[in-house]
């Protein structure tokens, strides 16, 4: 039974990491080589357009750090997510899930099931809690509620 929960999807090659973020973060665009060069190129960072389509194409799979640190950049994530066996993976697709659920309304509370003995990391916890917060006191205002 599915319970509407999304499950994280494989993000082991460089290309899949690539194609994942393109798809979270310009959601129904095409996104060209060049636009993406450009994007980095104003967050300071540098990535040639042909370099970018080679990684989508599963050309590139192996590159230098300064490379994986433009990726991070333009997309808006740390630079660690594309990396081999990151460990930063899991967070950075948990925190998009969660915010897409945030933005359509799914999430009205947090609940800790199916974590491991970890538990949520320190960040994205005091992250969530504070969007909840936000949507409390957005609840209030709505109500109209006085204050005494």
């Amino acid at each position: 039974m599915d319970n509407g929960e999304q499950r994280a999807p494989q993000l082991e090659t460089l290309q899949q990491k690539v194609e994942y973020m393109v798809e979270k973060t310009f959601p129904g665009e095409k996104v060209s080589g060049r636009h993406f060069a450009d994007l980095v190129k104003e967050r300071g960072g540098s990535l040639s357009h042909s370099y970018f389509s080679n990684i989508l194409a599963g050309k590139v799979t192996h590159p230098s750090e300064d490379i994986l640190k433009a990726l991070g950049l333009g997309f808006g994530v740390d630079w660690r997510f594309f990396k081999e066996e990151s460990e930063v993976v899991d967070d950075v697709v948990a925190g998009l899930q969660f915010l897409a659920k945030r933005r359509t309304g799914e999430i009205s509370g947090v609940a800790a099931r199916g974590l491991d003995e970890g538990g949520l990391p320190p960040e994205l916890l005091k992250f969530a809690l504070s969007l909840l917060e936000g949507a409390k006191g957005d609840k209030d205002a709505e109500g109209g509620a006085q204050a005494p």
